[in-house]
């Protein structure tokens, strides 16, 4: 069942990489992040009301438990990581192609297997590191292709953004197993005020960095995909929260398999964006596709 999960937020995940895109362009970053951590809160605040009340039972499977004060300062370091990875990342795809972004974004689980082993003590076996190997060549080949776009890997601030997004997201990802089969603390605890969080901690991004020099830099354009990016994002967390509440759950299966939604955006990149060299990036697509295989079957 976790695995079935893990798959329907890959496919989730896909569509909401390509509402951020929609929403990023040629649009502010920063109060596009705000209101999406506002509507991922509002989501998730009448779960937390009816629990509280008493109006959803203990048994419920959207029922919140309320936290304790450790699991709190638990929850916002959680929140300052996927904060960070999303500051990140959202500037990163603003300005470069999904086509590319995604794929680099696809590389996550290498690093999360890589950290299991330093972190949870896991062995790499034969499949796994030809996996490694095989992403690495997919890592490579999508900067010759860049570089035929204009874009250096090595000189690009926004090719570096997206890789510290994709690191910082790694280390979400480790510390997710960490809370939820280590602390075991519950999965609607974690995705509902981890975002109660987020919304405060960017507002003070909001009013501190954007807002004094909002009439220097892109202007904020309201658009309806904003909401889209959160409802996604909130379903396809939700499922991978439920994934890694089974104690058999795999992190490095289950991160793995949420980066196949880079196919979703990939298509949506060339159906509707008209991205270039579409064929080349698809050889690289594949050899990334290629790399999750053998990191599943060594898994």
């Amino acid at each position: 069942m976790w695995l079935v999960l893990a798959f329907t937020s890959a496919l989730l995940l896909g569509f909401y990489d390509v509402f951020k895109k929609v929403s990023l362009r040629h649009n502010a970053v920063i109060p596009v992040l705000w209101l999406n951590t506002v509507f991922c809160s509002l989501i998730f605040l009448p779960l937390v009301v009816m629990s509280g009340t008493g109006i959803l039972p203990e048994d419920h499977l959207l029922y919140v438990p309320t936290p304790d004060a450790p699991a709190h300062g638990f929850i916002i370091l959680k929140s300052a990581l996927v904060l960070a990875s999303w500051i990140c990342a959202y500037y990163g795809l603003k300005h470069l192609p999904i086509t590319i972004a995604s794929p680099i974004n696809a590389t996550r689980p290498i690093l999360v297997l890589l950290g299991a082993i330093f972190v949870f003590g896991e062995h790499l076996n034969g499949w796994q590191w030809a996996g490694v190997i095989v992403s690495i060549l997919a890592f490579f080949l999508l900067a010759v292709d860049g570089k035929k776009e204009g874009i250096s890997f090595k000189h690009d601030i926004w090719v570096w953004l997206v890789i510290a997004g994709t690191v910082l997201g790694a280390l979400s990802g480790l510390y997710d197993k960490y809370l939820m089969q280590y602390q075991k603390l519950d999965k609607m605890t974690v995705q509902s005020w981890y975002n109660f969080y987020q919304v405060v901690m960017m507002a003070v991004v909001f009013a501190v960095i954007w807002w004094p020099k909002r009439q220097k830099t892109t202007p904020f354009q309201w658009r309806w995909s904003i909401v889209f990016i959160s409802v996604f994002l909130s379903v396809a967390d939700f499922c991978y929260f439920y994934a890694l509440s089974y104690p058999d759950a795999l992190i490095s299966v289950v991160s793995l398999v949420r980066r196949s939604g880079v196919i979703v955006g990939f298509v949506c990149g060339w159906l509707f964006f008209k991205e270039q060299n579409i064929l080349r990036k698809s050889l690289d697509l594949l050899f990334v596709i290629i790399a999750m295989i053998l990191l599943w079957i060594g898994s």
